[in-house]
């Protein structure tokens, strides 16, 4: 008769086997866009159970959590060695994150977490948290890693415990398994959250995408997708900032925007995949945009489609944070294009579409008019010229 250690036991490790082995089908009825799919791809049931129980019947008599966990998103993504590996932020219920490296063999289902998270080296005594990598295979031969390096406030009066410092931390590798850390990015600006690096030397230096902010969760007088250059990358530094892509009064980033991954390089430009942020009465609502910059200007926007590209959508819009939507991972693959993204904080998913498909939206969706009048017109001379093309085909009306 199993006794509650091994019932417990055999009831963890069924569901951990039956969530790890789950087909990920491809949702109908899409739009036309992108493709989503029915399950997430990363959640906390995806986390190896010997990270979370004491598997010791003497000193955990029953198999309960040890070390708890929270929360699997924002994970940072990257094809490497014939495999899809996503760099995911791993909370525990202590509220601490950390990253792990999780692989598939497609992209899309399948995904498992290496045995032990990432050993990320400890250079700074006053960081607390790190989350949210990006990661880039830059033309220098190193694979990046830019992330969140969070540290308590110490000008913060007495008795405050929550206001933070946000910075750039760099790591780089050439197999995920082993990290060297670099100096925090330098810059002008207060606080520095959601920076990415651009795959290729501009003028022969690193270029960075960056967010200045004033405080670690407004914007305030900063925001918007900064660009910047520097000499190093062991010391990194960035000595002007100049706005690339800004936000803008009520539209979807008009509180901040960021940038999600490295742009992809296609022949009409630089491909951008960004999040943006506006105030509602539940509070911040997060979603992923779209942009294209010049080929040889990569801080030039050419293209700006109006509205948000992916939006929370069903139990997308439920989590720790709810109504958010955020990227900081792509990876493009013989013109297919895999969008790595998590809702409300909590679990990762993934979109699917392709570099055609992207530009097609990219360069013929119009523009915000930032006024309401102006989108009415947008709208009616999309149903005018519909209409007199059913005249013509009317089996093409759906009124028929």
């Amino acid at each position: 008769m199993e006794n509650v250690f091994q019932a417990r036991m055999k009831a963890v490790h069924e569901r951990y086997k039956e969530t790890i082995q789950r087909e990920n089908k491809k949702l109908e009825n899409g739009n036309g866009i992108y493709d989503r799919y029915e399950h997430p791809i990363l959640t906390k049931e995806h986390v190896p159970p010997y990270w979370i129980y004491d598997y010791n019947e003497e000193t955990n008599p029953y198999f309960m959590e040890r070390l708890g966990m929270n929360v699997v998103f924002n994970p940072g993504a990257i094809y490497l060695n014939g495999k899809f590996h996503l760099v995911a932020r791993v909370e525990g219920v202590d509220r601490k994150s950390f990253f792990a490296v999780a692989e598939s063999d497609n992209g899309i289902d399948g995904f498992k977490f290496w045995d032990y998270p990432v050993t990320l080296p400890d250079t700074n005594e006053d960081e607390v948290n790190v989350y949210d990598m990006r990661l880039v295979q830059h033309e220098d031969g190193y694979i990046y890693g830019l992330f969140c390096s969070e540290r308590k406030d110490k000008s913060a009066p007495p008795g405050d415990t929550s206001s933070a410092i946000a910075q750039c931390g760099i790591v780089r590798t050439k197999d995920l398994k082993t990290w060297e850390r670099l100096n925090d990015l330098e810059t002008k600006s207060a606080q520095q959250r959601n920076v990415v690096l651009h795959p290729e030397f501009v003028n022969g230096k690193y270029a960075f995408y960056t967010r200045p902010q004033d405080d670690f969760i407004e914007a305030g007088t900063g925001g918007g997708i900064g660009w910047g250059l520097s000499d190093s990358i062991e010391k990194a530094k960035i000595d002007e900032e100049l706005i690339v892509d800004p936000k803008e009064y009520h539209t979807i980033k008009e509180v901040k925007n960021g940038q999600g991954d490295a742009p992809i390089k296609t022949d009409k430009g630089w491909l951008h995949v960004a999040h943006g942020v506006r105030n509602t009465a539940a509070g911040l609502r997060y979603t992923i945009y779209v942009f294209l910059t010049d080929l040889n200007e990569p801080w030039k926007v050419t293209h700006r489609p109006g509205g948000h590209f992916i939006a929370p959508e069903g139990i997308e819009r439920v989590g720790d944070v709810s109504n958010v939507v955020f990227t900081n991972g792509l990876i493009e693959k013989d013109g297919e294009v895999f969008i790595y993204y998590a809702s409300s904080d909590t679990r990762c998913h993934v979109a699917t579409t392709t570099i055609d498909r992207l530009l097609d939206y990219a360069t013929n969706t119009p523009e915000d008019k930032l006024r309401s009048t102006y989108s009415v017109e947008q709208r009616k001379e999309l149903i005018g010229n519909n209409l007199s093309l059913f005249e013509k085909n009317p089996e093409l009306d759906p009124r028929n």
